[in-house]
């Protein structure tokens, strides 16, 4: 046989893509494609080049990401339904946040975020219980909730993107602009990256060290918008006011999920390498995670926040340069921002060089937490710059 019938035998094996998908799949990408076209419809005449170039880049993705990723589909009719729901209600009319019963407690932006808050919360206890008692049926809860406060976080940063709106056209912007919208941002990204791993690796034994440190965001979100008001949507700093921060803050948030995800697994890598150590037949041996599964969950989850926050620091520079002048100047955030992309780039490069695997890792991926903390909260605290308005 030859090259050429070798090459058309496998071509005739191996069918065309779109040979392969369902009526399901179809049906999906075609309300998809019909949101798009909705969206283009209702403002397309306002959009520059750059909102239509993220517009069609953000739908292919979704695209992509969905017809690997099943689960994504249902996640993102919920989304849309309820954030339409939502906006359908309101009318245009903002005092109905407070009359409407399924506005105040549900679908406006404070009740989904505050039902995503307790569903974070109470899916961490569940998923510890289902890994301690080995209860199935109770990881299918902790999983079905997760879901559920992804969905509710979604949600409620959609329709608070409408709400700003409400109060004026000029106020109006993506919610991402202040620590209390990037800390949901965070929390649902982070489950996000987590839920992919789960279904990967058909295993909900993570699910309760990942969530711990959603929960501990969840914390300083509820005390921050209850202590400091910080759930009021406010206008913009002129800074702000660019498509940038769109593609940067996104991207740079998938970034702090993916390190946040490896430093809880390598907390839990270090506890089971102790209990193995002292206790290698007791029963926290055989409940809590495989190392090799969580040395190699760990691995992927840096190399994943890795890329995605070497273009969000990529495309911070470029902002840089057209909000201030230049693309570097050494401020507070970018500096730490540095520090924290070359400690990872040292991690991933003594792992895929040097061979280095396990308990050394795990240490240096809690370490790195530490650091990427500081640079993302730290410096607000106790650092001034260019970038003040994220101070608390």
């Amino acid at each position: 046989m030859t090259i050429l019938d070798e090459a058309m035998k496998k071509e005739f094996d191996h069918p065309a893509w779109w040979r392969m998908l369902s009526a399901y799949d179809w049906v999906w990408s075609a309300l998809l494609l019909a949101g798009v076209l909705f969206v283009w419809r209702m403002f397309g005449a306002t959009f520059d080049m750059y909102e239509i170039v993220i517009l069609a880049g953000s739908s292919l993705a979704l695209l992509v990401i969905a017809l690997k990723w099943k689960a994504i589909r249902t996640l993102s009719l919920v989304v849309a339904l309820l954030s339409l729901a939502a906006v359908a209600i309101y009318g245009g009319d903002q005092s109905l946040g407070e009359k409407n019963f399924f506005l105040r407690f549900l679908i406006s932006s404070p009740s989904a975020i505050m039902w995503m808050s307790v569903l974070f919360v109470l899916a961490t206890v569940t998923y510890f219980f289902a890994t301690f008692k080995q209860n199935e049926f109770a990881g299918k809860v902790a999983t079905a909730m997760t879901w559920s406060a992804v969905a509710a976080g979604f949600i409620g940063l959609m329709v608070r993107w409408y709400e700003s709106y409400l109060i004026a056209p000029d106020v109006g912007h993506i919610p991402v602009s202040n620590l209390y919208e990037v800390f949901i941002l965070f929390s649902i990204i982070t489950a996000l990256i987590y839920l992919h791993y789960e279904a990967k690796f058909q295993t909900r034994s993570m699910g309760g060290f990942v969530l711990l440190v959603i929960s501990a965001a969840i914390a300083f979100l509820l005390w921050y918008q209850f202590d400091r008001g910080a759930s009021r949507i406010q206008p913009l700093v002129p800074a702000l006011q660019s498509y940038w921060m769109k593609i940067h803050v996104p991207a740079n948030f998938i970034g702090y999920g993916g390190f946040s995800l490896a430093a809880m697994l390598g907390v839990a890598y270090l506890w089971k390498d102790r209990v193995l150590r002292t206790k290698p037949n007791g029963r926290l041996a055989q409940v809590l995670p495989d190392l090799q599964l969580l040395d190699d969950v760990m691995h992927k989850s840096i190399a994943l926040g890795f890329a995605f926050f070497t273009i969000a620091t990529v495309l911070g520079a470029m902002w840089a340069a057209e909000a201030w002048g230049g693309y570097w100047s050494w401020d507070p955030k970018e500096t730490w921002a540095l520090i924290v992309w070359l400690n990872y780039a040292a991690w991933l490069h003594m792992r895929l060089t040097k061979g280095w695997r396990g308990r050394p890792l795990a240490m240096w991926a809690v370490i790195g937490l530490l650091v990427t903390t500081f640079a993302f909260l730290g410096v607000n605290m106790f650092l001034s710059g260019l970038h003040s308005y994220g101070t608390l």
